[in-house]
Protein backbone atom coordinates (compact mmCIF):
# COMPACT_ATOMS: atom_id res chain seq x y z
CA UNK A 1 0.00 0.00 0.00
CA UNK A 2 2.77 2.48 0.92
CA UNK A 3 4.36 1.92 -2.14
CA UNK A 4 1.22 2.50 -4.27
CA UNK A 5 0.78 6.25 -2.08
CA UNK A 6 4.45 6.77 -3.69
CA UNK A 7 3.97 6.10 -7.07
CA UNK A 8 0.41 8.06 -6.80
CA UNK A 9 2.32 10.62 -5.64
CA UNK A 10 5.39 11.18 -8.14
CA UNK A 11 2.51 10.93 -10.87
CA UNK A 12 0.92 13.89 -9.28
CA UNK A 13 3.95 15.64 -8.99
CA UNK A 14 4.96 14.91 -12.37
CA UNK A 15 1.87 15.60 -14.18
CA UNK A 16 1.31 18.93 -12.26
CA UNK A 17 5.40 19.75 -13.31
CA UNK A 18 4.01 19.91 -16.80
CA UNK A 19 2.94 23.15 -17.22
CA UNK A 20 6.54 24.44 -16.12
CA UNK A 21 8.31 21.98 -18.48
CA UNK A 22 6.93 23.17 -21.58
CA UNK A 23 6.13 27.04 -20.68
CA UNK A 24 8.79 28.77 -18.51
CA UNK A 25 6.97 29.50 -15.15
CA UNK A 26 5.18 33.54 -15.27
CA UNK A 27 7.76 34.64 -12.99
CA UNK A 28 10.68 33.30 -15.65
CA UNK A 29 9.71 35.84 -18.59
CA UNK A 30 10.59 39.62 -18.01
CA UNK A 31 8.15 42.22 -19.94
CA UNK A 32 9.16 45.03 -21.15
CA UNK A 33 7.36 47.37 -18.70
CA UNK A 34 9.26 45.57 -16.03
CA UNK A 35 12.27 48.06 -16.68
CA UNK A 36 10.52 50.69 -15.91
CA UNK A 37 10.89 50.09 -12.00
CA UNK A 38 14.40 48.14 -12.49
CA UNK A 39 17.22 50.81 -14.06
CA UNK A 40 19.70 47.91 -13.98
CA UNK A 41 17.46 45.68 -16.42
CA UNK A 42 16.79 48.90 -18.45
CA UNK A 43 20.51 49.40 -18.39
CA UNK A 44 20.83 45.79 -19.85
CA UNK A 45 18.45 46.73 -22.84
CA UNK A 46 20.63 49.25 -23.47
CA UNK A 47 24.22 47.23 -22.90
CA UNK A 48 22.76 44.80 -26.19
CA UNK A 49 23.89 47.71 -28.20
CA UNK A 50 27.22 47.65 -26.69
CA UNK A 51 27.67 44.73 -26.78
CA UNK A 52 27.20 44.03 -30.44
CA UNK A 53 29.21 46.95 -31.89
CA UNK A 54 31.19 45.36 -34.68
CA UNK A 55 34.81 46.63 -33.60
CA UNK A 56 34.59 45.33 -30.49
CA UNK A 57 37.14 42.35 -32.00
CA UNK A 58 38.98 42.04 -34.89
CA UNK A 59 37.55 40.39 -37.71
CA UNK A 60 41.36 40.24 -39.99
CA UNK A 61 39.29 40.80 -43.23
CA UNK A 62 42.62 41.49 -44.63
CA UNK A 63 42.67 38.05 -45.76
CA UNK A 64 40.12 38.87 -48.46
CA UNK A 65 42.49 41.58 -49.41
CA UNK A 66 45.89 41.83 -51.38
CA UNK A 67 47.63 42.58 -47.65
CA UNK A 68 47.23 39.25 -46.36
CA UNK A 69 46.53 35.45 -46.69
CA UNK A 70 45.31 32.89 -43.78
CA UNK A 71 46.90 29.24 -43.64
CA UNK A 72 43.24 28.61 -42.00
CA UNK A 73 41.91 26.66 -45.25
CA UNK A 74 38.04 27.10 -43.18
CA UNK A 75 39.14 30.75 -43.00
CA UNK A 76 35.78 32.41 -44.37
CA UNK A 77 37.71 35.72 -45.24
CA UNK A 78 39.72 33.35 -47.85
CA UNK A 79 36.88 31.89 -49.34
CA UNK A 80 35.19 35.21 -50.44
CA UNK A 81 38.27 36.28 -51.73
CA UNK A 82 39.00 33.04 -53.69
CA UNK A 83 35.43 33.39 -55.21
CA UNK A 84 32.99 31.74 -53.05
CA UNK A 85 30.97 35.49 -51.98
CA UNK A 86 27.58 35.17 -52.26
CA UNK A 87 24.23 36.55 -50.79
CA UNK A 88 23.90 33.29 -48.94
CA UNK A 89 27.71 32.99 -47.68
CA UNK A 90 28.90 36.38 -46.67
CA UNK A 91 31.55 36.27 -43.79
CA UNK A 92 30.69 40.29 -43.90
CA UNK A 93 27.35 40.49 -42.72
CA UNK A 94 25.87 42.35 -40.62
CA UNK A 95 22.20 42.78 -41.62
CA UNK A 96 21.29 40.53 -38.29
CA UNK A 97 23.62 41.68 -35.89
CA UNK A 98 23.13 45.14 -36.64
CA UNK A 99 19.28 45.23 -37.00
CA UNK A 100 18.95 43.30 -33.91
CA UNK A 101 20.78 45.71 -32.08
CA UNK A 102 18.76 48.43 -33.43
CA UNK A 103 16.04 46.99 -32.35
CA UNK A 104 17.21 46.55 -28.71
CA UNK A 105 18.23 50.70 -29.12
CA UNK A 106 14.46 51.74 -30.04
CA UNK A 107 13.01 49.82 -26.90
CA UNK A 108 15.12 52.05 -24.81
CA UNK A 109 14.26 54.92 -26.67
CA UNK A 110 10.76 53.78 -26.52
CA UNK A 111 10.84 53.15 -22.64
CA UNK A 112 13.63 55.51 -21.69
CA UNK A 113 10.96 58.35 -20.42
CA UNK A 114 9.31 55.71 -18.21
CA UNK A 115 12.11 54.44 -16.00
CA UNK A 116 12.12 55.67 -12.73
CA UNK A 117 16.25 55.95 -13.44
CA UNK A 118 16.74 57.12 -9.32
CA UNK A 119 14.72 58.14 -6.68
CA UNK A 120 15.24 61.78 -7.10
CA UNK A 121 13.84 63.00 -10.26
CA UNK A 122 16.80 65.15 -10.82
CA UNK A 123 18.85 62.12 -10.96
CA UNK A 124 16.50 60.30 -12.70
CA UNK A 125 16.18 63.50 -15.71
CA UNK A 126 20.12 63.12 -16.14
CA UNK A 127 20.10 59.32 -16.27
CA UNK A 128 17.03 59.46 -18.99
CA UNK A 129 19.19 61.80 -21.24
CA UNK A 130 22.56 60.26 -20.46
CA UNK A 131 20.72 56.90 -21.74
CA UNK A 132 18.91 58.41 -24.46
CA UNK A 133 21.91 59.87 -25.96
CA UNK A 134 23.81 56.83 -25.65
CA UNK A 135 21.06 54.64 -27.92
CA UNK A 136 20.41 57.46 -30.19
CA UNK A 137 24.79 57.38 -30.89
CA UNK A 138 24.71 53.86 -31.05
CA UNK A 139 21.77 53.49 -33.48
CA UNK A 140 23.69 55.85 -35.94
CA UNK A 141 27.02 53.26 -35.78
CA UNK A 142 24.41 50.21 -36.56
CA UNK A 143 23.25 52.11 -39.38
CA UNK A 144 26.78 53.44 -40.69
CA UNK A 145 27.99 49.62 -40.27
CA UNK A 146 24.83 48.55 -42.13
CA UNK A 147 25.54 51.11 -45.17
CA UNK A 148 29.15 49.75 -45.09
CA UNK A 149 28.52 46.28 -45.37
CA UNK A 150 25.12 45.88 -47.37
CA UNK A 151 24.35 49.80 -49.09
CA UNK A 152 24.61 49.25 -52.94
CA UNK A 153 23.31 50.21 -56.17
CA UNK A 154 19.73 48.62 -57.43
CA UNK A 155 18.60 49.67 -60.89
CA UNK A 156 19.56 53.39 -61.11
CA UNK A 157 19.48 53.74 -57.12
CA UNK A 158 21.85 53.87 -54.24
CA UNK A 159 20.14 52.19 -51.36
CA UNK A 160 20.71 51.56 -47.82
CA UNK A 161 18.08 49.52 -45.41
CA UNK A 162 14.74 49.80 -44.18
CA UNK A 163 14.99 52.81 -41.10
CA UNK A 164 13.26 51.55 -38.57
CA UNK A 165 12.89 53.93 -35.48
CA UNK A 166 10.20 51.95 -33.14
CA UNK A 167 10.26 49.03 -31.87
CA UNK A 168 9.22 45.77 -34.07
CA UNK A 169 6.74 42.61 -32.64
CA UNK A 170 5.22 39.75 -33.94
CA UNK A 171 2.29 42.20 -35.34
CA UNK A 172 5.00 44.93 -36.96
CA UNK A 173 5.10 44.84 -40.59
CA UNK A 174 8.45 43.40 -41.89
CA UNK A 175 8.54 43.81 -45.68
CA UNK A 176 9.86 46.97 -45.91
CA UNK A 177 11.23 47.86 -49.09
CA UNK A 178 14.75 49.84 -48.80
CA UNK A 179 15.68 53.12 -47.94
CA UNK A 180 17.77 55.55 -49.75
CA UNK A 181 21.33 55.85 -49.27
CA UNK A 182 20.76 59.63 -49.01
CA UNK A 183 17.87 58.45 -46.20
CA UNK A 184 19.83 56.61 -44.60
CA UNK A 185 22.78 59.24 -44.54
CA UNK A 186 20.53 61.93 -43.30
CA UNK A 187 19.23 59.45 -40.55
CA UNK A 188 22.68 59.09 -39.15
CA UNK A 189 23.48 62.77 -38.95
CA UNK A 190 19.81 63.14 -37.28
CA UNK A 191 20.84 60.59 -34.51
CA UNK A 192 24.25 61.91 -33.78
CA UNK A 193 22.83 65.19 -33.71
CA UNK A 194 20.34 64.08 -30.76
CA UNK A 195 23.11 62.07 -29.14
CA UNK A 196 25.39 65.62 -29.18
CA UNK A 197 22.79 67.88 -27.73
CA UNK A 198 22.21 65.00 -24.99
CA UNK A 199 25.80 63.96 -23.96
CA UNK A 200 28.68 65.45 -22.81
CA UNK A 201 31.69 65.76 -24.63
CA UNK A 202 33.61 63.46 -22.25
CA UNK A 203 32.84 61.69 -19.33
CA UNK A 204 34.72 63.45 -16.40
CA UNK A 205 34.93 64.97 -12.65
CA UNK A 206 34.09 68.27 -12.95
CA UNK A 207 34.92 71.19 -10.37
CA UNK A 208 31.90 73.61 -10.41
CA UNK A 209 28.34 74.13 -11.56
CA UNK A 210 29.63 76.60 -14.16
CA UNK A 211 30.93 73.69 -16.28
CA UNK A 212 26.74 71.85 -15.77
CA UNK A 213 24.26 72.35 -18.99
CA UNK A 214 21.72 75.24 -17.62
CA UNK A 215 18.83 72.93 -18.08
CA UNK A 216 20.25 70.64 -15.15
CA UNK A 217 21.63 73.69 -12.87
CA UNK A 218 18.28 72.69 -10.31
CA UNK A 219 19.55 73.40 -6.32
CA UNK A 220 22.42 74.33 -4.45
CA UNK A 221 25.64 74.11 -6.46
CA UNK A 222 26.73 71.24 -4.43
CA UNK A 223 23.61 69.19 -4.87
CA UNK A 224 24.04 70.15 -8.89
CA UNK A 225 27.96 69.08 -9.13
CA UNK A 226 27.35 65.94 -6.73
CA UNK A 227 24.18 64.77 -9.08
CA UNK A 228 25.71 65.74 -12.41
CA UNK A 229 29.06 63.80 -11.30
CA UNK A 230 26.97 60.95 -10.26
CA UNK A 231 25.59 60.63 -13.87
CA UNK A 232 27.94 61.90 -16.31
CA UNK A 233 31.37 61.26 -13.95
CA UNK A 234 34.25 59.26 -14.82
CA UNK A 235 32.36 55.63 -14.00
CA UNK A 236 30.62 55.97 -17.34
CA UNK A 237 33.61 56.36 -19.51
CA UNK A 238 34.03 54.35 -22.44
CA UNK A 239 30.10 54.97 -22.84
CA UNK A 240 28.56 56.96 -26.03
CA UNK A 241 29.94 60.40 -25.75
CA UNK A 242 29.56 63.49 -27.83
CA UNK A 243 33.16 63.77 -29.02
CA UNK A 244 32.30 59.44 -30.58
CA UNK A 245 29.12 60.79 -31.90
CA UNK A 246 31.02 63.63 -33.71
CA UNK A 247 33.55 60.87 -34.54
CA UNK A 248 31.37 57.94 -36.36
CA UNK A 249 29.78 61.09 -38.15
CA UNK A 250 33.08 61.71 -40.00
CA UNK A 251 33.56 58.10 -40.47
CA UNK A 252 29.98 57.68 -42.23
CA UNK A 253 30.77 60.87 -44.04
CA UNK A 254 34.03 59.70 -45.57
CA UNK A 255 32.02 57.10 -47.05
CA UNK A 256 29.59 58.40 -48.31
CA UNK A 257 31.66 60.99 -49.75
CA UNK A 258 33.91 58.22 -51.47
CA UNK A 259 33.64 57.59 -55.78
CA UNK A 260 31.23 53.93 -54.88
CA UNK A 261 28.53 56.40 -52.85
CA UNK A 262 29.18 60.06 -53.59
CA UNK A 263 26.82 59.84 -57.02
CA UNK A 264 23.95 58.32 -54.90
CA UNK A 265 23.76 60.96 -52.27
CA UNK A 266 24.66 64.88 -51.25
CA UNK A 267 27.50 64.64 -48.97
CA UNK A 268 30.49 66.00 -50.06
CA UNK A 269 34.26 65.84 -49.60
CA UNK A 270 34.34 69.31 -47.58
CA UNK A 271 31.90 67.57 -45.28
CA UNK A 272 33.72 65.28 -44.92
CA UNK A 273 37.12 66.99 -43.90
CA UNK A 274 34.74 69.39 -41.80
CA UNK A 275 33.30 66.72 -39.69
CA UNK A 276 37.02 64.92 -38.93
CA UNK A 277 38.21 68.37 -38.40
CA UNK A 278 36.03 69.20 -36.03
CA UNK A 279 37.37 65.82 -33.69
CA UNK A 280 40.80 66.64 -34.62
CA UNK A 281 40.45 70.74 -33.33
CA UNK A 282 38.94 69.20 -30.27
CA UNK A 283 42.73 66.88 -29.69
CA UNK A 284 44.66 69.84 -30.37
CA UNK A 285 44.79 69.87 -34.37
CA UNK A 286 47.67 68.85 -36.42
CA UNK A 287 50.07 68.69 -32.59
CA UNK A 288 47.41 66.39 -31.12
CA UNK A 289 48.71 63.53 -33.16
CA UNK A 290 50.15 61.25 -30.66
CA UNK A 291 53.82 60.90 -31.24
CA UNK A 292 53.42 56.87 -29.84
CA UNK A 293 50.10 56.49 -31.56
CA UNK A 294 51.75 53.78 -34.70
CA UNK A 295 52.82 51.66 -31.70
CA UNK A 296 49.78 52.06 -29.01
CA UNK A 297 49.36 48.47 -28.96
CA UNK A 298 53.03 47.70 -28.09
CA UNK A 299 53.07 50.31 -25.20
CA UNK A 300 53.32 48.14 -22.12
CA UNK A 301 53.35 50.27 -19.22
CA UNK A 302 50.98 52.90 -20.80
CA UNK A 303 48.24 49.89 -20.72
CA UNK A 304 49.42 48.59 -17.71
CA UNK A 305 48.83 52.35 -16.26
CA UNK A 306 45.10 52.79 -17.50
CA UNK A 307 42.66 52.86 -14.82
CA UNK A 308 39.28 54.19 -14.58
CA UNK A 309 38.33 53.80 -18.06
CA UNK A 310 40.78 57.03 -19.22
CA UNK A 311 42.29 56.22 -22.67
CA UNK A 312 45.65 57.00 -24.01
CA UNK A 313 46.39 59.84 -26.18
CA UNK A 314 45.72 57.60 -29.49
CA UNK A 315 42.91 56.41 -28.22
CA UNK A 316 39.28 58.32 -28.96
CA UNK A 317 37.29 55.31 -27.91
CA UNK A 318 37.93 51.69 -27.17
CA UNK A 319 36.76 48.35 -24.70
CA UNK A 320 37.62 47.66 -21.30
CA UNK A 321 41.13 46.53 -20.27
CA UNK A 322 41.12 42.66 -20.21
CA UNK A 323 43.82 39.95 -19.46
CA UNK A 324 44.55 37.54 -22.71
CA UNK A 325 47.20 35.76 -25.06
CA UNK A 326 44.61 35.12 -27.87
CA UNK A 327 45.98 37.16 -30.58
CA UNK A 328 49.68 35.80 -29.86
CA UNK A 329 47.96 32.13 -29.64
CA UNK A 330 46.36 32.54 -33.37
CA UNK A 331 49.13 34.54 -34.71
CA UNK A 332 52.78 33.47 -33.24
CA UNK A 333 55.10 31.59 -36.09
CA UNK A 334 54.90 27.79 -34.75
CA UNK A 335 58.11 27.82 -32.70
CA UNK A 336 56.75 30.63 -30.62
CA UNK A 337 53.79 28.15 -29.69
CA UNK A 338 51.38 30.17 -32.12
CA UNK A 339 49.14 28.85 -35.39
CA UNK A 340 50.97 31.53 -37.63
CA UNK A 341 46.92 32.60 -39.18
CA UNK A 342 47.01 35.73 -40.86
CA UNK A 343 50.47 36.15 -43.72
CA UNK A 344 51.06 39.45 -44.81
CA UNK A 345 51.95 39.80 -48.68
CA UNK A 346 54.93 40.69 -50.76
CA UNK A 347 52.13 43.34 -51.94
CA UNK A 348 51.98 44.93 -48.47
CA UNK A 349 55.76 44.26 -47.99
CA UNK A 350 56.28 46.59 -51.12
CA UNK A 351 53.87 49.31 -50.06
CA UNK A 352 56.34 50.59 -47.25
CA UNK A 353 58.55 52.98 -48.70
CA UNK A 354 62.48 53.45 -47.83
CA UNK A 355 63.87 54.96 -45.12
CA UNK A 356 64.23 58.10 -47.43
CA UNK A 357 60.45 58.10 -48.20
CA UNK A 358 60.81 57.55 -51.27
CA UNK A 359 58.41 54.53 -52.92
CA UNK A 360 60.93 51.17 -53.72
CA UNK A 361 59.81 51.54 -57.34
CA UNK A 362 61.23 55.22 -57.58
CA UNK A 363 64.33 55.63 -59.06
CA UNK A 364 65.73 58.16 -55.94
CA UNK A 365 64.80 55.27 -53.22
CA UNK A 366 68.32 53.38 -53.39
CA UNK A 367 66.36 49.86 -53.10
CA UNK A 368 68.57 46.76 -53.07
CA UNK A 369 66.58 43.52 -54.12
CA UNK A 370 69.00 41.30 -52.75
CA UNK A 371 68.46 43.01 -49.48
CA UNK A 372 65.02 43.81 -49.61
CA UNK A 373 64.47 44.32 -45.88
CA UNK A 374 67.36 46.77 -45.25
CA UNK A 375 67.59 50.15 -45.19
CA UNK A 376 62.91 50.61 -45.16
CA UNK A 377 60.26 52.43 -42.87
CA UNK A 378 60.81 51.42 -39.92
CA UNK A 379 57.01 50.35 -39.63
CA UNK A 380 58.02 47.74 -42.32
CA UNK A 381 59.47 45.41 -39.48
CA UNK A 382 57.30 46.80 -36.75
CA UNK A 383 54.31 45.38 -38.09
CA UNK A 384 55.93 42.41 -39.82
CA UNK A 385 57.94 39.60 -39.04
CA UNK A 386 60.41 39.28 -41.76
CA UNK A 387 62.73 36.12 -42.87
CA UNK A 388 65.48 36.60 -40.21
CA UNK A 389 63.24 38.99 -37.82
CA UNK A 390 62.78 38.38 -33.91
CA UNK A 391 59.82 38.03 -31.80
CA UNK A 392 58.59 36.97 -28.24
CA UNK A 393 60.26 37.53 -24.78
CA UNK A 394 63.43 36.21 -25.79
CA UNK A 395 63.60 37.99 -29.09
CA UNK A 396 63.98 34.72 -31.23
CA UNK A 397 65.29 34.64 -34.52
CA UNK A 398 62.42 33.38 -36.94
CA UNK A 399 63.43 32.06 -40.24
CA UNK A 400 60.98 31.69 -42.74
CA UNK A 401 63.35 31.40 -45.72
CA UNK A 402 62.09 27.69 -48.32
CA UNK A 403 65.09 26.26 -47.14
CA UNK A 404 64.85 26.77 -43.27
CA UNK A 405 64.56 23.94 -40.86
CA UNK A 406 62.18 24.88 -38.63
CA UNK A 407 58.24 24.81 -38.59
CA UNK A 408 58.60 28.98 -39.29
CA UNK A 409 59.63 28.62 -42.70
CA UNK A 410 57.77 28.78 -46.04
CA UNK A 411 54.88 25.89 -46.59
CA UNK A 412 56.52 23.72 -44.10
CA UNK A 413 53.70 22.58 -42.19
CA UNK A 414 49.83 23.39 -42.04
CA UNK A 415 50.40 26.51 -39.40
CA UNK A 416 53.69 27.97 -40.97
CA UNK A 417 53.13 30.64 -43.39
CA UNK A 418 52.49 30.68 -46.97
CA UNK A 419 53.83 34.12 -48.07
CA UNK A 420 57.44 34.06 -46.22
CA UNK A 421 56.11 36.72 -43.49
CA UNK A 422 54.42 36.48 -40.30
CA UNK A 423 52.11 38.94 -38.31
CA UNK A 424 54.10 41.36 -36.10
CA UNK A 425 51.59 44.49 -35.38
CA UNK A 426 49.09 44.44 -32.43
CA UNK A 427 50.81 41.14 -30.92
CA UNK A 428 52.62 41.73 -27.14
CA UNK A 429 56.00 40.29 -27.88
CA UNK A 430 55.88 39.73 -23.74
CA UNK A 431 53.78 36.99 -24.23
CA UNK A 432 55.10 33.25 -23.98
CA UNK A 433 52.66 30.76 -24.91
CA UNK A 434 55.95 27.94 -24.03
CA UNK A 435 53.35 25.42 -21.87
CA UNK A 436 55.63 25.29 -19.38
CA UNK A 437 55.60 29.08 -19.04
CA UNK A 438 52.38 30.27 -20.28
CA UNK A 439 51.59 34.00 -19.54
CA UNK A 440 48.47 36.70 -20.17
CA UNK A 441 49.14 40.37 -20.57
CA UNK A 442 46.84 43.04 -20.52
CA UNK A 443 45.32 44.51 -23.84
CA UNK A 444 41.93 46.49 -25.05
CA UNK A 445 40.44 46.56 -28.47
CA UNK A 446 40.63 50.30 -30.21
CA UNK A 447 36.98 51.46 -31.15
CA UNK A 448 38.13 54.51 -33.18
CA UNK A 449 41.44 55.64 -32.77
CA UNK A 450 42.60 59.20 -33.66
CA UNK A 451 45.37 58.20 -36.42
CA UNK A 452 42.06 57.22 -38.37
CA UNK A 453 40.97 60.41 -38.37
CA UNK A 454 43.86 62.09 -38.91
CA UNK A 455 43.94 59.95 -42.16
CA UNK A 456 40.15 60.53 -42.95
CA UNK A 457 40.76 64.54 -42.65
CA UNK A 458 43.77 64.41 -44.84
CA UNK A 459 42.23 61.90 -47.45
CA UNK A 460 38.93 64.27 -47.56
CA UNK A 461 40.86 67.92 -47.23
CA UNK A 462 42.85 66.87 -50.04
CA UNK A 463 39.99 66.37 -52.20
CA UNK A 464 38.29 69.32 -50.87
CA UNK A 465 40.97 71.86 -51.37
CA UNK A 466 43.99 70.22 -52.50
CA UNK A 467 47.31 68.79 -51.07
CA UNK A 468 47.52 72.16 -48.68
CA UNK A 469 44.39 73.55 -48.59
CA UNK A 470 43.37 74.01 -44.62
CA UNK A 471 39.72 74.95 -44.75
CA UNK A 472 38.79 76.32 -40.93
CA UNK A 473 41.43 74.07 -39.13
CA UNK A 474 44.79 75.74 -39.83
CA UNK A 475 46.39 72.43 -40.93
CA UNK A 476 46.41 70.85 -44.44
CA UNK A 477 46.69 67.00 -46.08
CA UNK A 478 50.28 68.01 -46.35
CA UNK A 479 50.57 68.53 -42.80
CA UNK A 480 49.46 65.24 -41.38
CA UNK A 481 51.03 63.05 -43.45
CA UNK A 482 54.16 64.72 -42.96
CA UNK A 483 53.35 64.51 -39.21
CA UNK A 484 52.58 60.61 -39.55
CA UNK A 485 55.68 60.13 -41.67
CA UNK A 486 57.92 61.71 -39.24
CA UNK A 487 56.81 59.10 -36.34
CA UNK A 488 56.99 56.49 -38.80
CA UNK A 489 60.62 57.19 -38.72
CA UNK A 490 60.75 58.41 -42.22
CA UNK A 491 64.02 60.31 -42.49
CA UNK A 492 63.72 64.43 -42.98
CA UNK A 493 63.85 65.96 -44.87
CA UNK A 494 60.99 63.81 -46.65
CA UNK A 495 61.94 64.67 -49.84
CA UNK A 496 59.64 62.79 -51.24
CA UNK A 497 56.53 64.54 -50.01
CA UNK A 498 58.38 67.93 -50.76
CA UNK A 499 57.82 66.76 -54.42
CA UNK A 500 54.36 65.79 -54.42
CA UNK A 501 53.08 68.95 -52.01
CA UNK A 502 51.55 70.20 -54.67
CA UNK A 503 50.07 67.27 -56.72
CA UNK A 504 46.92 66.53 -55.97
CA UNK A 505 46.60 63.02 -57.46
CA UNK A 506 50.00 62.02 -55.97
CA UNK A 507 49.09 62.98 -52.94
CA UNK A 508 45.94 61.11 -53.19
CA UNK A 509 48.08 57.57 -53.74
CA UNK A 510 50.55 59.06 -51.08
CA UNK A 511 47.42 59.48 -48.49
CA UNK A 512 46.00 56.00 -49.41
CA UNK A 513 49.05 53.84 -49.17
CA UNK A 514 49.81 55.84 -45.56
CA UNK A 515 46.41 54.74 -44.76
CA UNK A 516 47.28 51.08 -45.85
CA UNK A 517 50.14 50.79 -44.02
CA UNK A 518 48.93 53.15 -40.40
CA UNK A 519 45.74 50.87 -40.38
CA UNK A 520 47.03 47.64 -41.31
CA UNK A 521 45.42 44.55 -39.80
CA UNK A 522 43.03 47.06 -38.32
CA UNK A 523 40.22 45.78 -40.81
CA UNK A 524 40.10 48.81 -42.79
CA UNK A 525 41.83 47.98 -46.08
CA UNK A 526 38.65 45.58 -47.72
CA UNK A 527 36.69 48.15 -47.18
CA UNK A 528 39.00 51.08 -48.55
CA UNK A 529 39.05 49.20 -51.92
CA UNK A 530 35.73 48.91 -52.47
CA UNK A 531 34.75 52.70 -51.45
CA UNK A 532 37.39 53.91 -53.50
CA UNK A 533 36.70 51.71 -56.39
CA UNK A 534 40.28 50.42 -56.48
CA UNK A 535 41.60 47.34 -58.05
CA UNK A 536 39.81 44.59 -55.93
CA UNK A 537 41.73 41.43 -57.90
CA UNK A 538 45.08 42.34 -57.36
CA UNK A 539 46.68 38.22 -56.67
CA UNK A 540 48.00 37.92 -52.78
CA UNK A 541 51.80 37.03 -53.53
CA UNK A 542 55.03 36.06 -51.47
CA UNK A 543 58.00 35.09 -51.30
CA UNK A 544 60.44 32.23 -51.71
CA UNK A 545 64.04 32.75 -50.28
CA UNK A 546 66.49 29.93 -50.97
CA UNK A 547 70.14 30.31 -50.52
CA UNK A 548 69.84 34.24 -49.66
CA UNK A 549 67.74 34.95 -53.29
CA UNK A 550 64.10 36.42 -53.22
CA UNK A 551 62.19 35.57 -55.65
CA UNK A 552 58.08 37.22 -55.54
CA UNK A 553 55.63 34.08 -55.87
CA UNK A 554 52.14 33.73 -56.16
CA UNK A 555 49.90 32.21 -53.59
CA UNK A 556 46.37 33.07 -53.85
CA UNK A 557 44.06 34.39 -57.00
CA UNK A 558 41.42 36.92 -55.64
CA UNK A 559 38.46 36.83 -57.72
CA UNK A 560 35.52 39.39 -57.19
CA UNK A 561 33.10 40.94 -59.82
CA UNK A 562 32.91 44.23 -60.42
CA UNK A 563 29.27 44.22 -58.39
CA UNK A 564 31.15 43.27 -55.58
CA UNK A 565 32.30 46.82 -54.77
CA UNK A 566 29.05 46.79 -52.79
CA UNK A 567 27.95 43.56 -50.41
CA UNK A 568 25.21 41.94 -50.60
CA UNK A 569 21.41 42.12 -48.68
CA UNK A 570 21.60 38.53 -47.03
CA UNK A 571 19.70 35.94 -49.49
CA UNK A 572 17.58 34.40 -46.51
CA UNK A 573 16.02 38.06 -46.44
CA UNK A 574 15.30 38.49 -50.18
CA UNK A 575 13.15 35.27 -50.10
CA UNK A 576 11.46 36.19 -47.30
CA UNK A 577 10.44 39.74 -47.74
CA UNK A 578 9.29 40.51 -51.16
CA UNK A 579 9.42 44.63 -50.82
CA UNK A 580 13.60 44.03 -50.78
CA UNK A 581 15.57 44.44 -53.73
CA UNK A 582 18.95 43.40 -54.36
CA UNK A 583 22.05 44.81 -54.89
CA UNK A 584 23.39 44.98 -58.54
CA UNK A 585 24.88 41.48 -59.48
CA UNK A 586 23.99 39.61 -56.51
Amino acid sequence: MKRKLIFFLAVAFTFSSCEDMFEPANQNIREIDAMHGEPIFAQGILLNGYARIPTNGYSFNDVATDDAVSNDVNNNYLRAATGQWAANMDPFNQWTNAKAAIQYLNIMLREVDKVQWANDPNVSMLFRDRMKGEAYGLRALFMYHLLQNHAGWSGGTLLGVPIVLEPEDKDSDFNKPRDTFEACMQQIYSDLKQAEELLPLDYTKIASISQVPEKYRNGPEVDVVDRYDRVFGEYARQRMTARIAKAIKAQAALLAASPAYSAGNTTTWEDAARYAGEVLQLNGGINGLDPKGGTWYAETAEIAALASGANPREILWRTDLGQSNDLERLHFPPTLFGSGRINPTQNLVDAFPMSNGFPISHASSNFNPAAPYADRDPRLTRYILVNGGTAGVNNSTVVTAADGTTNDALRKVETSTRTGYYLKKLLRQDVNLNPQSTNTQPRYQPRIRYTELYLAYAEAANEAWGPSGTGAYGFSAYDVISNIRRRAGITQPDNYLESIRSDQNAMRELIKNERRLELSFEGFRFWDLRRWKSNINEPARGVEIVGGNHQTILVEDRIFNEHMMHGPVPYSEILKFNALTQNNGW
